[in-house]
């Protein structure tokens, strides 16, 4: 199974468009960051984990020529805005796509989009399958997700581990029966946003505790703002085994 970074960056900090910082302005590949999200393809389905602003040019910019599903984990702008662009999936596969959310993501999605849910069925809409998770496992066909609820600030946030593999955005707190849920992963992901303490993520100092605490084989940095510095600056500041990841990267799990 391949795990793809759609995007690995945030929109916290100065937009992009007025910032003059040495990340804004960076040649570097690896300093070009889109909003957070990961796509999922193995056992004959393609996932996308999160649909922000950047879906469309991230599914244009990696191929992706299918999709099966979304999964959603909250309802946050820039984990949700792009959803109206499967429309053009469904015009190509000819069938809906299945979406899973909580039911709080989905009140978010049909104040967002409610021509999608329009029982008049506008023409050209998207066209989706809704499926309700919760903190139980569920499946997309042959692949299982484990729910692991962190917590953004105040707000419950889904994190979700496939076979060995742990993707966590937007955490600041995790409780222990959550924690117990991640130990064991050979692949851990999770936010690093800034270095400077923040409400509701973790600081580069706290993902580097939780990835010491978890002890995965391999800890990836995403959700990471301009404001944490170059990649290859930080890069060298990281303990073994910890890296941070870059859009277009490619994991094997």
């Amino acid at each position: 199974m391949t795990i793809t970074f759609l995007g690995t960056g945030t929109s916290q900090g100065v937009p992009v468009i007025a910032c003059q910082c040495e990340v804004c302005t960076s040649a570097d590949a690896h300093d070009k960051r889109l909003r957070t999200s990961v796509l999922v393809e193995g056992d004959g389905k393609v996932i996308v984990i999160d649909s922000g602003p950047d879906f469309r040019y991230q599914m244009l910019r990696q191929k992706v020529m299918h999709l099966d599903a979304i999964v959603f984990t909250h309802e946050h702008k820039d984990h949700v805005a792009g959803m109206d662009d499967i429309r053009a999936f469904n015009y190509k596969q000819q069938s809906p796509v299945d979406i899973y959310a909580d039911e709080r993501v989905q009140q978010a999605l049909r104040r967002e989009f409610p021509y999608i849910f329009d029982e008049k069925g506008y023409p050209g809409i998207p066209q989706i399958n809704l499926h309700t998770i919760g903190l139980q496992p569920f499946d997309v066909g042959a692949v299982r997700f484990t729910p692991i609820e962190v917590m953004h600030y105040k707000l419950p946030v889904k994190g979700f581990r496939i076979k060995d593999f742990t993707y966590i955005t937007d955490a600041k707190t995790i409780t222990g029966s959550e924690v117990a849920k991640i130990r064991g992963s050979k692949i851990l992901v999770i936010n690093a946003l800034q270095k400077e303490d923040h409400i509701s993520h973790f600081t580069l100092e706290e993902a580097i505790a939780f990835a010491q605490e978890i002890n995965a084989e391999k800890t990836y940095f995403t959700h990471i703002s301009h404001r944490l510095g170059r990649h290859a600056a930080i890069s060298k500041e990281l303990p073994p085994g910890i890296e941070l990841a870059y859009d277009g990267m490619q994991l094997q799990i």
